[in-house]
């Protein structure tokens, strides 16, 4: 019985199939002989899928060291302060000018109408700690940024040029950082004044010394690196080298420090405010902890909860510096 022509047809399909794909096997050994024997040898398509591939489970790997259970507990945690900040007229019981005011019930407990009690002015604490994110967020951000970009002007500036640039710019940074940055702080905002944008200049002009030295030991190694002198040869400016090749490449632990240093910043403005330095004229929790002392014992609800705060909002920037560090270092990725 004969086959339908159909299935004849299928067949010789199957057959024709069969013969191109081993003379494909045959001709790609035949051509690739040399890949086959020779140890070392490489394929050029292969060898751009696999630097394909190895970006894509470098990003994933950055990614999955960032997973780590602190680290996500500490964007958490800055999540939660930005959003107090942010949307403060939403979230707050009073407004800002309500909760600066003088109101009746001074120290008086916590109650259904204000749940974590008044301070000695009679305001809400809760409300007080809704602005008072407002305010850290406010001064700590713009005075860090300030300090990293100064810094880093000057530190690669230093260090590239060497010589007499780099002994003025560091002998500079010398002399501020011999004086306590506190005290001085202190000095500049009694003579100035202590309103906001005097404190968030004075605390971005004194962290200018610390990124500019962090920086210019990075550049100092990144110069004499041969991918800078290739650049050299090929008509790259001074500007274009500094900020184009070796920026990229040594700004690593500068965002570390960043994250790190948003704490230590919270923290100094803390500190002011509890010497007593703005004088009340905006809402703050160092302030508020300055006030509180006055009735530790009758009152601690006015200074407790400041003081979680700030130990909440540096907890989360320390969380998420140490997991950013760990994750950027090279030395930790295969653990």
């Amino acid at each position: 019985m004969e086959k339908p022509y159909l299935v004849v047809e299928e067949e010789l399909e199957e057959a024709e199939e069969k013969e191109k794909i081993t003379k494909n096997i045959i001709s790609w050994i035949f051509k690739n002989i040399k890949f086959l024997i020779l140890p070392g040898s490489r394929i050029e398509e292969l060898s751009a899928r696999q630097f394909e591939y190895e970006k894509t489970i470098s990003k994933r790997s950055l990614i999955r060291r960032l997973k780590n259970p602190l680290t996500i507990l500490g964007f958490i945690v800055i999540f939660l302060i930005i959003t107090l900040a942010v949307y403060a007229p939403w979230l707050s019981p009073e407004s800002y000018r309500d909760a600066m005011l003088v109101h009746a019930g001074s120290w008086n407990p916590p109650s259904p109408e204000f749940p974590l009690g008044k301070t000695a002015m009679g305001g809400d604490v809760l409300s007080r700690l809704i602005w008072g994110a407002r305010t850290s967020i406010t001064i700590s951000l713009p005075s860090i940024t300030l300090s990293v970009t100064g810094g880093v002007l000057f530190g690669v500036v230093a260090a590239y040029y060497g010589g007499w640039v780099d002994s003025l710019i560091m002998r500079i940074c010398d002399i501020m950082l011999a004086f306590p940055s506190l005290i001085l702080s202190l000095v500049l905002i009694f003579i100035y004044g202590g309103s906001i944008e005097i404190i968030l200049l004075v605390w971005g002009f004194l962290g200018i010394p610390i990124y500019a030295r962090l920086i210019r030991g990075n550049v100092l190694q990144a110069r004499q690196l041969p991918y800078i002198e290739a650049a050299r040869v090929a008509g790259a400016g001074n500007l274009r080298i500094m900020f184009r090749h070796i920026l990229p490449n040594v700004i690593q632990p500068i965002i570390v420090f960043f994250t790190f240093d948003i704490g230590a910043y919270i923290l100094g403005l803390a500190g002011l405010s509890f010497l007593g330095v703005n004088q009340s004229i905006m809402i703050e929790w160092g302030n508020d902890i300055n006030v509180a002392r006055e009735n530790p014992f009758d009152a601690p609800w006015a200074g407790l909860w400041p003081g979680f705060m700030i130990f909440l909002t540096v907890l989360g920037f320390m969380l998420v510096g140490d997991g950013i560090r760990d994750a950027l270092d090279p030395r930790l990725k295969n653990l």
